[in-house]
C-alpha cells in the first residue's frame, strides 16, 4: 500500500458514505461497494478491491451476466452519444475510440455484434492496456474462444479496470482529507 492511500478514512465512514464514494467503481453496479462494506476495516487497497470483485465474484451465472450486459460496448457512436458513464467515456476515448475513421468504426460494430451474438454479453477489455489496434486485434481472436473462456476474461478485464478507478477514488477520497487538514 503507498502512502498516498491510507486507508483510515476508508475504513471510517459510514455506509451511505462508503457507497457513495466507491458506488461507481464497478459499471452500474453499487452493489459491490454495497457488499464491500461489511469487510472493513481494509488493510490495503488491494484487499479493499478483493472485497468489491468477491461480490461479482460469487454472483450466480445469471447475475454475473446481467452484470456483464451493464457494460457499454466499445464505440465512437457510444462516445458521441454521452450516454456512458464518464470512466467509461474517459476509459474509450484514452484507446483512440473517439477518433476512428468511418471503416474502422463500422469494423469494430461488427465485432461487437459477432462477439455479442456468440457470448451473450459485451466484449469487456481494460482499454488502458491496449493500443486501438490491439483493441481490435484482441476481440478478433476472443470471438473465436469459448463463452467460459470469456466469462472468465471479462472478470479479469473488470478487476483490471477497477483496480485503477479504484486507485483514482483513494487517491481523490486522500487529496480531500489532507487538505482538510
Amino acid at each position: 500500500m503507498s502512502q498516498s492511500n491510507n486507508l483510515e478514512p476508508v475504513n471510517a465512514l459510514d455506509r451511505a458514505a462508503f457507497v457513495g464514494a466507491f458506488a461507481s467503481v464497478f459499471e452500474h453496479f453499487p452493489q459491490a461497494a454495497e457488499g464491500a462494506w461489511s469487510a472493513r476495516p481494509f488493510i490495503s487497497e488491494a484487499a479493499l478491491h478483493d472485497a468489491m470483485m468477491d461480490v461479482i465474484r460469487h454472483l450466480d451465472a445469471d447475475a454475473q451476466r446481467a452484470f456483464l450486459n451493464q457494460h457499454p460496448l466499445l464505440s465512437g457512436a457510444n462516445i458521441r452519444s454521452g450516454t456512458m458513464t464518464a470512466d467509461s467515456d474517459a476509459e474509450q476515448k484514452s484507446a483512440g475510440l473517439d477518433s476512428m475513421a468511418a471503416d474502422q468504426e463500422a469494423a469494430l460494430d461488427r465485432l461487437n455484434a459477432s462477439y455479442l451474438a456468440r457470448h451473450g454479453f459485451p466484449f469487456i477489455i481494460c482499454v488502458r492496456h491496449y493500443t486501438r489496434e490491439g483493441i481490435f486485434s484482441a476481440l478478433e481472436r476472443r470471438i473465436g474462444r469459448s463463452t467460459q473462456q470469456e466469462l472468465d476474461e471479462a472478470l479479469a478485464q473488470i478487476a483490471a479496470i477497477t483496480r485503477a478507478r479504484l486507485k483514482a477514488r483513494l487517491s481523490a477520497l486522500n487529496s480531500c482529507e489532507i487538505s482538510r487538514i
